[in-house]
């Protein structure tokens, strides 16, 4: 089976599971609600058995159970600083998700022991490097809700049943292919929540377009000292970098509070420890956590088009002083390329995601992109993906790529890979030889016949910095000329059948006497 292949087969069998278990939840909540609690209940069962598989190999020699193990105490105080050094948690073993299954499986199950479990979770992390980490990370699956039910009898039966699900979901975390947080709180949001007024795409990015990111930064370099994501969401393009390369440190930063506690889950699901990944809690734009770095890769999604202050003091900010120019109050585009292009180390690549205005919009954006192009001279590549790509919009989006130090210092290159896509039901889709075709071209710098086109930055002048794609490939296919003697020839006998017609006509209506 191709990667594509399993990855269908994968996502198929999670995305029937998850229908199971919202059909659960229906009825008691909103649907938008259910992902809280199903990717909360998912990633306990993940940090619990994390703590069982590592336990197991601690106490390999010793022919000990970890409950009989955690009854003694050198051997409780011995497994809890090996499982907080190593992991920087751990769980009691009466709070293990396989021990709550045995209370539900014994019907002795109360919705407090998940708490418990919980509050156990976070309490481990206290005065320890990782509780930074840890802390507030379950707040948005709240057991007290009125919505799981009216009493705690209720409560407790119906997470129960969730808690059950769950189990028989097969998670490979090493051999997915997949990003199993991710593609599950997207198809929450797209079987469920259409109607909730939010959207997948301000937290998650779609695989494949995360994997052409992820090849494109990490291109000629399988280690790197670290990749950031000033947008990092559910932390998915900063994984799939992780896929493609040795990556010692991931940062991140992410504005909304339950998606920032998603990717943090996200990093400690797929088994990144937590001295190795940095994501922070705030509006990269107006408090940035990680200005003293520079990051050796850069990947980001960015809200397309977001509003931002614009405030005068930026002007004399270090990440925009130089232009001269601020971005839009409206558009806040060119203001994230900004700051990912002040923080980019200058032997780095970045690559973000943005919407088609960037490449011709005028005023200060214009400026802006002069700028980046003419002085700074590091606008690399224009990849014009497809629309209707991403859920929650249709709209075609480009990828750009910058370098500080490039190679081919003296063009740009171009591609239009916007025609490269298999229809889906809801979105289009790209396949794994889409994506293969879009990084190759890349890499060979090559110009393919109605597909890319590598400009002289002359080229570009010349076009007033302009960088709308089709002004460098040219797709215009001619139409086959039209024999106009042969329409004509039709025409005539179509006109000789209708006149016959009516003349047929003519005569039953006579027969009829009308």
């Amino acid at each position: 089976m191709t990667v594509s292949e399993i990855q269908k087969q994968q996502q198929a069998d999670l995305h029937a599971r998850l229908w199971s278990i919202a059909n659960t939840l229906r009825g008691t909540m909103e649907a938008y609600d259910f992902k809280n609690y199903i990717l909360g209940l998912i990633f306990y069962r993940y940090l619990s058995e994390n703590v069982e598989q590592r336990v197991a190999k601690l106490l390999e020699e010793d022919e000990i159970s970890y409950e009989e193990a955690w009854q003694d105490e050198e051997y409780r105080e011995a497994l809890s600083e090996e499982l907080i050094s190593d992991i920087g948690y751990f769980i009691e073993p009466k709070y293990l998700f396989s021990s709550l299954l045995r209370l539900i499986e014994e019907r002795t199950f109360d919705i407090e022991a998940l708490q418990g479990a919980i509050n156990n979770i976070t309490e481990s992390t206290i005065g320890h490097e990782s509780q930074q980490d840890f802390d507030h990370l379950f707040d948005d699956m709240d057991l007290t809700s009125s919505k799981l039910g009216r009493d705690v009898k209720s409560r407790s039966s119906l997470i129960a049943k969730v808690m059950a699900d769950i189990a028989d979901i097969p998670f490979a975390y090493e051999n997915s292919e997949i990003d199993v947080l991710g593609d599950a709180y997207e198809y929450l949001i797209g079987q469920f929540a259409a109607n909730a007024g939010k959207k997948a795409g301000e937290f998650y990015t779609p695989q494949q377009v995360s994997k052409i990111l992820a090849k494109i930064v990490t291109a000629g370099k399988k280690d790197l000292k670290n990749v950031y994501d000033p947008t990092c969401g559910s932390g998915s393009l900063l994984l799939r970098v992780g896929r493609e390369a040795n990556v010692r440190k991931f940062y991140g930063q992410e504005l909304t509070a339950t998606t920032y506690n998603l990717a943090r889950m996200n990093m400690l699901l797929h088994g990144v420890n937590y001295m190795n990944f940095d994501i922070r809690n705030d509006d990269t734009i107006e408090h940035p956590h990680h200005l003293d770095e520079r990051f050796e890769a850069i990947v980001a999604n960015p809200p397309y088009s977001a509003k931002w202050s614009a405030d005068a003091k930026f002007l004399d900010d270090e990440r925009f002083s130089a232009y001269g120019k601020l971005a839009p109050k409206s558009k806040a585009d060119f203001t994230f390329i900004q700051h990912m292009i002040y923080q980019l180390d200058d032997k780095g690549t970045m690559a973000v995601v943005l919407p088609h205005g960037v490449l011709f919009r005028g005023a200060a954006e214009g400026i802006i992109r002069k700028y980046l192009i003419e002085e700074r001279n590091v606008l690399d590549a224009v990849i014009g993906l497809p629309a209707n790509i991403f859920y929650g919009t249709s709209i075609p989006t480009v990828i750009l790529v910058f370098k500080k130090c490039r190679e081919h210092n003296e063009d740009i290159l171009f591609i239009d890979a916007s025609n490269e896509f298999d229809k889906g039901k809801n979105q289009n889709i790209l396949t794994e030889a889409h994506v293969n075709k879009i990084v190759q071209t890349y890499l060979n710098r090559e110009t393919i016949d109605k597909y890319s086109y590598v400009a002289t930055l002359d080229e570009v002048k010349e076009n007033d910095y302009n960088l709308n794609i089709p002004r460098y490939v040219d797709t215009f296919e001619e139409e086959e000329p039209v024999d106009l003697q042969a329409v004509s020839q039709r025409i005539a006998e179509i006109d000789r059948e209708i006149a016959s017609i009516d003349q047929e006509l003519a005569t039953y209506l006579k027969e009829l006497g009308l």
